[in-house]
């Protein structure tokens, strides 16, 4: 039985794993266990985990800039898609942000995956195709 809970930074090793293996995750050097325990802490109650008896089948990393929501890293195993997970952990993000007063939320999908696009279309998300994300980096590393 799957069962969802909050995201804890001890949960970090379980959840590295997951999405490395996920199709089209785009992981950089911020996503290292020190960076998301500040992500976490910074966002109490906002990220969950779907798990059963072997372990962490899902994830989802949620914060807030107090305007906005983000989801950022969904990702359910490949061997439990299908079963509503995915759209679980949506819910159970959506629900904590409005907590917190927070009535729009954005996610990024990269561009040719397709699949993810579809799977937030079911749920009601729509593409913005009028803005185009730019990004500045002030760190000599290229992959944070």
């Amino acid at each position: 039985m799957t069962r969802i809970r909050e995201m804890d930074i001890s949960d970090y090793p379980q959840v590295i794993k997951l999405w490395t293996g996920i199709e089209a995750m785009l992981l950089r050097d911020a996503d290292s266990q020190q960076n998301i325990a500040k992500y976490l802490a910074r966002n109490p109650g906002m990220s969950f985990v779907a798990f059963d008896d072997e372990g962490i089948i899902g994830a989802i990393l949620v914060g807030t800039d107090g305007r906005r929501g983000y989801i950022q890293h969904l990702a359910v195993n490949t061997h439990y898609r299908g079963q509503g997970i995915g759209a679980q952990l949506i819910s159970n993000a959506i629900n904590a942000l409005e907590k917190q007063s927070i009535a729009k939320t954005h996610l990024f999908v990269a561009n040719d995956n397709l699949d993810a696009q579809g799977f937030y279309e079911k749920l009601g998300w729509f593409p913005r195709d009028e803005v185009r994300m730019f990004s500045y980096n002030s760190s000599s590393a290229s992959n944070v």
